[in-house]
């Protein structure tokens, strides 16, 4: 199953007065894996739409194990742990200067047709399709998605190659 690596800096935005990360910022680090992840999986947002399916998030556990601080430096590991019936994600934060490990946990997502919002008892075919093919590279540039997209300077430039 696909897994990936991510390095993300503490911002100072993201401290309390102790210069200690809040304990709900970790959420947003899984959000970063999980869509480094989801993206290298040809599941991101805009494939996601393509598909026909949304992937709420259902449920989400964080187990804090060691505080990081601003400026730190942490590693984050996401991973597919479950997909047959649902897409459960496995995350372990480690601090890049020691390797010790900050926080480990999981979220949990299921397939909703966006049409018509039904829950979908397994995870659909078209799906696990993607999730079977290899990764791909992260170091190309996502795609541009949402109401803003059509002001986007990459959405403008790909508009203008289209017109030619």
């Amino acid at each position: 199953m696909h897994e990936v690596e991510i390095v993300h800096e503490v911002p100072f935005h993201d401290v309390d007065a102790l210069d200690v990360v809040w304990h709900g910022h970790y959420y947003k680090y899984f959000e970063l894996a999980r869509t480094a992840l989801f993206r290298g999986s040809w599941l991101d947002i805009a494939d996601m739409r393509d598909l026909g399916y949304v992937f709420p998030v259902i449920e989400s556990q964080c187990r804090h194990i060691h505080p990081l601080f601003y400026g730190s430096k942490a590693l984050i590991r996401a991973k597919f742990v479950e997909t047959e019936y649902r897409l459960k994600v496995a995350y372990a934060l480690e601090r890049v200067r020691d390797g010790k490990r900050v926080a480990r946990g999981h979220t949990v997502q299921v397939a909703v047709k966006a049409e018509n919002g039904e829950l979908c008892m397994v995870t659909p075919e078209p799906v696990l399709e993607r999730l079977a093919r290899e990764p791909r590279s992260l170091e190309a540039e996502p795609p541009v998605v949402g109401p803003l997209a059509i002001n986007h300077p990459v959405a403008r430039e790909k508009q203008t190659k289209g017109n030619r």
